[in-house]
């Protein structure tokens, strides 16, 4: 798959100071990566040797034997992986604590540690010199191999990947050497590590390589020294985690661990499309003069070749797995809407006018106008709340509607617009038989006439309740529902508003609603502009015209968020959805959401004004810039190649 790699990190076994079990533990886990299929592993600081050597680093055997394993463990790197090891150097008469860089049998590089801490229980400057000791990038000779030697190197594998190197106390520091890596083009450090734990002191190191992966726009795998190192005086944990932009993909799950190997796909493609819509990335790159001083190895192997097998897929990208995570997303939201709104009426009046359909947006708007008017402290009754039923409306979302307003105690109107319809279509020659776009549109537009002229004639603004997978999908009625002075739902997707309505419910934020709240999220998503069936209920579903939202919400997401190609979004979609939906359906459905998503770009070029909440936006004033008559032609003929 695109830009996807297989990365790998290992804690194996190890004996202090015993170089020969050590290698042939370390050789293990490399053979065990590789039959998993990675092309990148990363062990712990000094691994070679165990961190805990102490006064044993100035032993004449322990540096020879070194230098022996490192030549031997070369020798069982494969052609296709690049692996780094944790091992003491002797350069120039001077030792060095640093990660030594393999693939296909050679030795390729060597990365110094630059900051060695010399406080508290740690004295690694009793051993080893700093990477500053050395005169920029130098050249060593180990046995049968010459290789570059520096903190400044990068390695750029044939496929265009870079690879970056910083160990452990470097992460803690002010300006951690992985910035300025990635700054110089780092797509992926490697971070060797040997943290000794303390309580506290996992959760501590887990927020600092997420929120530097995230500064940073790496991937970041973090190995660091397991629990067979010495315990004289402290503990090591064995800590793995590979972060990615800020969230972890990988991490081992026990406290105190040790000979493990933790594997995981990592898409790149984030990384690589953030730091091209980031202008600020490459500013502060040329700003402190990245680049300056690093030298690059190129290697002949490509690193990105996965497919995709182990990679997180997450089905709906915009509502959080975690329940208590995505109950205080969901919470943030409401209260961003609510405040916006409060905001726009504080200076219009505080009147507004909303239509209620007893489906989930106009519930959510309304429900966000009621905490938006609590906030003024103003009347519920400031609000205008207008039912309209016509020809597709069921008797239980006309029920729902009426509760609703009842519960919450707005100023409630129910205005029929059958008959006005019914004399459009006498006046446009419209058959009443015929269910076509123009039989649905003519309901929206009288609706939307309806709900203007009683802003106008109660003062105050009409309240949008379109959402942004309408907005992408263009499913709306040009000068109808896609019309209104405020959007309040305009950047929250489908699948992510009936999970703020049941987050209003569990907050107990309108307590008289709770029951025909729970009645709202269980009904059917339909535009109710098609007659009911028999018995008075829902007949015209939306998904079964438009499509699932949550493949449209998950194509949203992947075309616009991280700008992925159709067959890329087909491949991700198809391994979300794996028992769900077929290749043939989701490669029907991707065919639509792209067709619509160019031709309705003219909806969005003229939506009202309304807040960004997330990480994805369509309003022309923002994030989402796009000519209305740009072609699909490219998008369409990728998704007819293919192959399900």
């Amino acid at each position: 798959m695109k830009d996807v790699l297989r990365a790998a990190l290992a804690v194996p076994a190890l004996r202090v100071a015993d170089v020969a079990y050590n290698t042939a533990e370390i050789e293990k886990k490399i053979q065990e990566a590789a039959a998993q299929g990675a092309t990148l592993l990363t062990f712990p600081e000094l691994s070679l040797t165990g961190y805990t050597c102490g006064d044993l680093f100035a032993a004449d055997l322990l540096f020879d034997r070194t230098a022996e394993a490192l030549c031997q463990l070369a020798g069982a790197v494969p052609d296709h992986m690049l692996v780094a090891v944790g091992a003491p150097l002797l350069i120039g008469g001077q030792l060095y604590n640093t990660a030594v860089l393999m693939t296909g049998g050679k030795i390729v590089g060597a990365v110094p540690k630059t900051f060695l801490p010399s406080f508290g229980v740690s004295e690694e400057r009793r051993h080893f010199s700093p990477a500053s000791a050395l005169d920029g990038t130098v050249l060593h000779t180990l046995g049968c191999f010459t290789f570059p030697v520096g903190a400044d190197l990068l390695f750029r594998a044939a496929d265009g990947t870079v690879v970056g190197v910083e160990i452990c106390e470097d992460l803690a520091a002010p300006l951690p050497p992985s910035t300025l890596l990635s700054l110089a083009g780092a797509e992926i450090i490697l971070g060797l590590a040997a943290a000794h734990e303390v309580v506290t002191g996992r959760e501590k190191r887990r927020r600092a390589i997420l929120e530097q992966s995230a500064r940073t726009k790496t991937a970041y795998l973090f190995a660091s020294a397991g629990k067979d190192e010495s315990t004289a005086d402290l503990i090591f944990s064995g800590h793995g985690m590979i972060a990615l932009a800020g969230k972890s993909e990988a991490e081992n799950t026990a406290l105190i661990d040790g000979d493990y190997l933790l594997t995981c796909d990592l898409d790149l493609g984030l990384i690589r499309h953030d730091r091209r819509r980031n202008r600020t990335f490459g500013e502060c790159a040329a700003h402190y003069g990245a680049g300056e001083g690093v030298e690059i190895v190129d290697l002949p192997l490509a690193l990105t070749v996965s497919d995709g097998a182990l990679l997180t897929v997450r089905r709906l990208p915009f509502v959080p797995d975690d329940a208590a995570t995505r109950a205080a997303h969901c919470n943030e939201i409401f209260e961003m809407q609510a405040s916006a709104l409060s905001r726009r009426l504080s200076v219009i009046g505080g009147k507004l006018t909303i239509g209620i359909s007893g489906g989930l947006d106009s519930t959510l708007a309304l429900l966000v106008a009621v905490r938006a008017m609590d906030k003024l402290g103003l009347p519920h009754t400031n609000i205008t709340a207008v039912t309209m039923p016509c020809f597709g409306t069921s008797d239980d979302t006309l029920h729902n509607a009426l509760e609703l307003m009842e519960k919450l105690g707005v100023s409630a109107l129910t205005v029929p617009i059958r008959e006005a319809v019914l004399q459009h279509f006498k006046d446009i020659g419209h058959d009443t038989n015929d269910f076509s776009v123009t039989y649905e549109n003519s309901q929206a537009r009288e609706r939307t006439q309806v709900l203007m002229d009683l802003a106008n004639k109660r003062g105050g603004i009409v309240l949008g309740t379109g959402d942004l997978s309408e907005m992408a999908l263009g499913w709306c009625t040009y000068n109808g529902d896609h019309m209104s002075m405020y959007g309040v739902n305009c950047d929250v997707p489908k699948t992510l508003i009936r999970w703020i309505i049941e987050t209003v419910i569990d907050e107990n934020i309108l307590p008289d609603a709770t029951d025909v709240l729970h009645r709202i999220i269980d009904t059917p998503i339909s535009p109710e502009l098609l007659p009911p069936d028999a018995v008075g209920k829902i007949a015209q579903k939306t998904e079964d015209i438009v499509g699932p939202y949550a493949l449209h919400d998950f194509f949203l997401f992947y075309t616009v968020r991280v700008g992925y190609r159709p067959a890329k979004i087909f491949a991700l979609a198809a391994k979300a959805f794996d028992g769900i939906f077929d290749g043939a359906t989701i490669k029907k459905w991707l065919t639509v959401f792209t067709r619509r998503f160019f031709t309705q770009q003219f909806k969005r070029n003229c939506v009202p004004d309304g807040i960004k909440v997330g990480s994805v936006a369509l309003s022309p004033r923002g994030d989402w810039h796009m000519p209305s008559d740009a072609t699909s032609a490219e998008w369409l003929r990728e998704i007819e190649e293919i192959e399900v």
